[in-house]
């Protein structure tokens, strides 16, 4: 198990939402009306890094995972929740996702209707982290090629927003290395800054990402199958560029996650250096995100991404020999 020195976040308790009561009650109406009346409602859940209102509940027509959200209070997040309906139902429908139900707009809410799951158990098991690697597997196969419904919906190529250039800006000087943590060893960022400007030739591809494949946006069912959930941020790029960081999650547990990735088929012609690639421009991104002030809208991101950052950069420092 390597040694981990920023807190690992409980992803079950991220978030700070309202619960079923605090929803005007028209709200709590048109929702009981989609689960067929009467509803049971269980805490909100405590994953995810938004406001909004969300929960598993059940009515006679079974559980669904609610979301709904004031779209005059947060239309920031009222816009994401939109967009993931739109393509939740672009997805086609070999991937393993959990499928929207029902959306609804009402005097100023956006509310959906979701398949209901499970967060894997933190740390990973390896049979809940073989079946999310599964699900990659049979995701990646589906998009390999761009599907009409989602080009669509808009596909930007990966980093296409922004570089990753943070190692190189530490570099530079156009960052300050007082952001990074105290136990992170200068005398790596010319290396880093190496590594990273090779970033974008080697996750360049044509397929569609997830690009946000963390352990909290899978879904394990009541069969033990994973689904990949929360489908926001698709872009375009290579394949195996989404499972860097999903593995990334299990090389902090203890896994393997160098011969995990290089047996994934996503993974086939990829060489190391092209994973060190990917990891430098993920660790540097994460870490200087990590160390800027806190997010009045999400109290828990910033450890989140710290984290990240560290992980990322280990699983790195171990492929590369580094020690520190």
């Amino acid at each position: 198990m390597p040694t981990i020195i920023t807190p690992r976040l409980r992803y079950d308790a991220t978030a700070v939402r309202p619960q079923w009561e605090d929803l005007p009650q028209d709200v709590r109406r048109l929702i009981a009306q989609h689960l067929g009346g009467q509803v049971q409602a269980g805490p909100s859940t405590g994953s995810g890094f938004t406001s909004g209102f969300a929960a598993v509940l059940r009515g006679t027509s079974g559980p669904q995972f609610i979301k709904a959200v004031n779209s005059l209070d947060t239309p920031g997040v009222a816009d994401c929740y939109r967009r993931e309906a739109v393509i939740n139902q672009a997805l086609p429908s070999q991937i393993p996702a959990p499928r929207l139900q029902w959306m609804e707009e009402y005097d100023g809410w956006v509310a959906l209707g979701i398949d209901a799951g499970c967060l894997p158990t933190t740390p990973w098991k390896p049979n809940e982290l073989t079946a999310a690697l599964d699900a990659y597997t049979i995701t990646a196969e589906a998009l390999s090629t761009p599907p009409a419904r989602l080009q669509h919906v808009g596909l930007k190529r990966v980093g296409e927003g922004g570089d990753f250039v943070d190692w190189r800006n530490l570099v530079g000087g156009a960052t300050s290395v007082n952001v990074l943590p105290s136990w992170m060893p200068l005398e790596l960022l010319d290396v880093l800054a190496s590594l990273e400007s090779g970033w974008r030739e080697a996750v360049a591809g044509n397929a569609v990402l997830h690009h946000d494949l963390r352990q909290d946006n899978v879904l394990i069912d009541t069969y033990g199958t994973a689904w990949i959930c929360d489908w926001n941020w698709p872009c375009l790029g290579a394949s195996w560029f989404d499972l860097v960081l999903l593995l990334a999650t299990a090389y902090a547990d203890g896994h393997d996650a160098t011969s995990l990735f290089a047996e994934h088929p996503t993974a086939r012609g990829v060489t190391g250096e092209q994973l060190d690639a990917a990891l430098a421009a993920l660790s540097g991104f994460f870490l200087t995100s990590g160390g800027q002030p806190p997010a009045d809208w999400s109290p828990h991101i910033r450890q989140h991404q710290m984290w990240c950052g560290e992980v990322t950069l280990r699983w790195l420092a171990d492929r590369r020999g580094w020690t520190f």
